[in-house]
Parts: C-alpha cells; structure tokens; sequence
C-alpha cells in the first residue's frame, strides 16, 4: 500500500515541528488513514516516537475509539474502532507540541497559541461556542477548532455563547488554547470538546477503493470480492491467486501441521514437516493455505485485526460476510449473517453450539494478550478471543 509521506523534521534546537493542515492531518499522519499507516510512519521515525500508548476498550473493542497516544509530543490520533482509520487528531497539551502552518510556528513552550495569535494567523472567522458547563470557548475553521479555557470572572465576555473576535479580556489578557482538534473538512461539521468531540467522522474512502473490501463468503464453495469483482474458489492454483490478487505479500512454508494430530484419517506422522505454504496479503487481511503436493488453495484464514490479539497491525481487517442459511436469499431475509461484528454469542445463535474448544497459545513468551480459542463447525473454524470477539476465522472444505 502507498505510504503517506513524511512531513516533520527536527529543528536545530533538536525540537520537532509538525506541519498543521487543517482538515487533512498534522505531521506525516492524514485525516483518514488506516491505523497500520500511522504505526509505519511512528516505526520509520522511532527517534521522534520514542514514547508511543495505545488505548483501546478491552471488553468491546468496537464501543470506544482505538486511539494511539504520545505523551511526549501531547496529542492522540483516535482511530474508528470499526474502520480502523483516523477520524481525529486532537492536541491536549497545545504548550508541547510545536505546530506550523503556512510560514510561522504556533504552540509549543516558546510560541503560546493565544487566541490573538490564532486569530491572527488563521484569520477572521464567525464566532465560536460557549460551553458555560467546561467553560471552554470553541473556535472554528474548517476541518480545525480551538478551545480556550474562559476563567470565571469574565465569563460575561461571551455573551449569548458567543464572544467579540478577537477575545481579550478586560484586563488586557488573552486566554491560551488548550485543545485543538483536526478533522475531515468536507461535511461543514463543527468538532470540539465533550460531544461535539463525536461529529468527527472518517472521510469517504475513494472510488474502488480495496481497503475493507468487501467479501462474500460462501462457506465450502469460495470467496467473492465485490469491489473487484474476482471469484477466489477451493481448489485454486497459485497462479489463479497470483492473477486475480496480485503478488501475495509474503510466502512461507507452514513448518508442522499441529492440528493433523486431531484428524484420525489423515495417516501422516504426526511430528513430520508438511509441505503446505501460504500466500499471506497483509493488505487484504488475509491468508491462502495451499497444498504442497496438489498446489491447490485448501484454506482461507481471514483476520479482523482486533486490538488485543498478537497479530495486530500484521493484517488490514478483512470485511467478511458470512450468509447461512439453505438460500443466499433466505439468509438475507433472516438476517443470519456472519461479519467481523459478530461476537461468538451470536455466532452460536446462528450456527447452533459446537463441541469444546480448542486452546491456542500462539506462543506463551510473546503473546502477551493470553490464549484463544478456536470452536470447529462444518467448513469453518472461529478463532475467539478472551472478549467473545472473533479474531479470524478458517475456512475449509469439509
């Protein structure tokens, strides 16, 4: 995938200075993109991202934002949980973080963002919002907001919540932004504090877009890409795959079969290497396991990129749609449809219970998250994580 260019660098005082672009992003993260962009860009620059939190609602990974902290710098990139692209970028500690925008430098310990100097450098622009209940004063620009803490004695300056531009007090002070938010700029939406925090919403993706793909899963049969129309069958050969989705991402030979041990007819040592191999595409969340002696597509795992499983950030989220039912129609009328949303309580709703599960480690040293459980049915096989949330699934022709 195409990376976003990088555009900050360090001054000569060792500081860094981000570029502010209103309603498109700051520095080299973009209003929009996908949260495995933004980890490439903190990797490529661990000098500067050298303190790096990520925040995320361990219980229901889809309730709250995924947000990726750096307290070193004081702001947040909060992610979509269910797109996992970035929606908003809002700086909590103006008087840390050293901005530009066009020719001069606001924030920062040397530069105070003072609501004079906004208004000077940004321009004129209507007046704000009062929140009498936080006492914060919001500033607006498109795709940008400032909010300036009004202490209590002059509070009579914003009058009917709004306030005479540029905002000085009678003592001849000027408050200093505390907050600013960057977001998309291409709906006249207006993003501050408490819940005007929420109108910040991911941009459009554009026309043919791949990311988040679409795919219809028709279980023992095949694969169906909706943007790019491609039908991905059991039975495909490498150069079906190679055709229909480009190069894979990497290739590597599956080392021991673990789970053949469980098979009582499958009449191979059970400690013998197999000559399976899989074609992984990070990019579309997925990967194909191919037969080492026939060379024909045997399974497909598809992840969901949840926070909280090891192999987060390794795969785009893959946007599968499961139908069951004894019709594609009946199973759309009936709702029973199985995505990346589905929890494993509504999956045993769907499917019916199953037999015990199967504990998977994926390595006890260095999964930090704890184990998984993985619950068979016919075709297909639920990877569940500690949460109820599925982590991938594997399909396969019974």
């Amino acid at each position: 995938m195409q990376r976003t260019r990088r555009r900050c660098e360090g001054t000569a005082m060792g500081a860094t200075v981000f570029d502010l672009r209103p309603g498109v992003g700051i520095g080299p993260f973009s209003i929009g993109m996908p949260i495995c962009d933004a980890f490439a860009q903190i990797e490529q620059q661990p000098n500067i991202y050298d303190v790096v939190h990520v925040k995320y609602h361990d219980e229901d990974p889809l309730k709250l934002d995924i947000v990726i902290s750096f307290p070193d710098h004081g702001f947040h990139l909060r992610f979509d949980p269910w797109s996992q692209r970035l929606r908003l970028v809002e700086i909590y500690d103006v008087k840390r973080l050293q901005m530009r925008y066009a020719t001069s430098t606001i924030g920062g310990p040397s530069t105070l963002a003072t609501f004079v100097a906004v208004y000077a450098l940004f321009g004129p622009t209507f007046p704000g919002i009062y929140d009498k209940e936080r006492g914060v004063y919001s500033l607006f620009y498109p795709g940008l907001s400032f909010q300036f803490p009004i202490p209590n004695q002059y509070t009579d300056c914003c009058h009917d919540g709004e306030a005479a531009l540029p905002l000085e007090f009678p003592d001849g002070t000027t408050p200093v932004a505390c907050r600013v938010s960057i977001y998309d700029n291409s709906s006249d939406k207006k993003v501050g504090v408490g819940k005007l925090m929420d109108r910040a919403s991911v941009p459009p993706l554009p026309p043919g877009s791949l990311y988040m793909e679409e795919v219809l899963v028709k279980l023992g049969k095949e694969l169906y890409f909706t943007v790019g129309g491609q039908h991905m069958p059991f039975g495909a050969s490498p150069q079906d795959v190679w055709t229909d989705l480009g190069r894979p991402c990497g290739i590597h030979p599956k080392q021991v079969d673990q789970m053949v041990i469980h098979s009582a007819s499958d009449p191979r040592p059970k400690t013998t290497l197999c000559g399976d191999y899989f074609y992984n595409y990070f990019t579309r969340g997925m990967d194909i396991l191919f037969d080492g002696e026939t060379h024909r597509a045997k399974k497909f795992v598809l992840h969901t990129n949840y926070p909280g499983h090891a192999d987060f950030n390794s795969y785009i989220k893959c946007n599968f749609v499961i139908s069951v039912g004894e019709s594609e129609a009946e199973a759309n009328r009936g709702g029973n449809k199985i995505t990346p949303r589905t929890n494993w309580e509504q999956v045993k709703e769907i499917l019916g219970e199953c037999g015990p599960a199967a504990i998977q480690t994926q390595g006890s040293t260095s999964n930090p998250f704890g184990s998984t459980y993985v619950y068979g049915y016919q075709n297909v096989a639920f990877e569940v994580m500690k949460n109820g949330h599925i982590a991938t699934i594997t399909l396969f022709q019974s």
